[in-house]
């Protein structure tokens, strides 16, 4: 048996009428860059996360960039952020002017750890970037606590994580602004690069729209960018967005499946949801000691696995001039060398799910 990490194939199988028929539309309407099918989706991805404003981006990395800058980052600012994450997390706040400070994580759920928040904040400090690693939340009410008593923005990086929710409320809507994601193998994927910031605030949706607009197309009101969505990628998020709630409860049930067939493997650790989330497993992530040769093991098998990530934002070049020790953030530094991301997707089988489980049991 072969099993991919991901197969967005036959997800656009499963859809292929409906996509196939959208393409069409942008086509001959000739929609290309933003236009009516960008807005479309726009909209109805802020009235399903229950929030005011949706500004699409080529990107989840310009969402954060364009973001930071509406909250008015300035040279020196520093901006907390965790040290588990994909570099546009951490790359975007040294982009915008700012510098950036890493947080150890949970042990447990790979976020960022709101004990450790209040040590690194400084008179410097502007922000917080939680980013809801995985799919799981952030502990948000601390994180908003934290950011309240310290005058804090907070920037939620939602990349992996939609329609996760922290006590019932939707990542996304806690902080002042928000970003998300829609590489084609996010839980909701474009056939392409795509993105967007969400919020409540009026004032800064419109910075934001106008900044990622060239500065506000005809006025150029200020010196901008060139950051929009494509029309064919907003399209194709409009044709996915209704199964998303239902992929992520398959998703749940591959990450249930997954926990009880290893339950009781040993020297293997399974992902733990903490109270009060729903975590929605844009990625199935377990620990191992022996995890390079599990990964092995598992390539031999025809099985793919990934790395999410193979080493923690502190420890690489682009971060040696902050000079960071692994004590600096234990539980980052360790779980680099144990943390082994498994397949799943909606339409992966009970049958691959099987074989993925019983080849980890046969490995140890």
């Amino acid at each position: 048996m072969k099993v991919p990490f991901v197969d967005l194939h036959v997800q656009y199988l499963n859809l292929k009428d409906e996509i196939d028929a959208a393409f069409k539309n942008v086509i001959n309407n000739t929609s290309f860059v933003r236009g009516p099918f960008v807005e479309q989706f726009e909209s109805a991805w802020a009235e399903k996360l229950g929030v005011k404003h949706c500004i699409s981006c080529a990107n989840g990395t310009d969402a954060l960039y364009v973001s930071m800058k509406g909250l008015g980052i300035k040279p020196g600012d520093e901006v907390i952020t965790t040290a588990h994450s994909w570099i546009s997390t951490s790359e975007t706040i040294t982009q915008a002017g700012g510098r950036v400070v890493f947080c150890d994580t949970d042990e447990e759920t790979f976020n960022i750890n709101p004990a450790l928040i209040e040590e690194k904040i400084t008179s410097k400090t502007v922000g917080i970037i939680p980013v809801h690693l995985y799919g799981q939340a952030c502990e948000m009410d601390a994180i908003m606590k934290i950011a309240g008593k310290h005058n804090l923005w907070v920037l939620e990086d939602c990349a992996q994580a939609h329609l996760a929710t922290y006590r019932g409320q939707r990542v996304g809507t806690f902080g002042n602004m928000a970003t998300f994601s829609f590489y084609p193998g996010k839980n909701l994927g474009a056939y392409g690069d795509a993105g967007c910031i969400v919020t409540n605030d009026d004032q800064l949706a419109n910075w934001a729209t106008t900044y990622a607009r060239h500065g506000g197309k005809g006025e150029h009101v200020m010196e901008g960018i060139n950051s929009r969505m494509d029309g064919l990628q907003g399209a194709v998020l409009s044709v996915k967005l209704p199964h998303l709630p239902d992929w992520c409860d398959a998703r749940r049930r591959v990450a249930k499946s997954y926990t009880s067939l290893l339950e009781d493997t040993e020297g293997v650790e399974t992902p733990v949801i903490a109270s009060g989330r729903e975590h929605v497993f844009h990625l199935y992530v377990i620990k191992t000691d022996k995890r390079d040769a599990l990964r092995q093991s598992l390539a031999e098998k025809n099985i793919a696995t990934a790395l999410n990530y193979p080493k923690a934002l502190p420890f690489y070049p682009a971060y040696a001039y902050l000079g960071h020790q692994p004590s600096d953030f234990p539980n980052a530094y360790a779980h680099q060398s144990r943390i082994l991301s498994l397949p799943i997707y909606p339409e992966i089988t009970d049958e691959m799910i099987d074989y993925v489980a019983s080849q980890i049991r046969q490995f140890n």
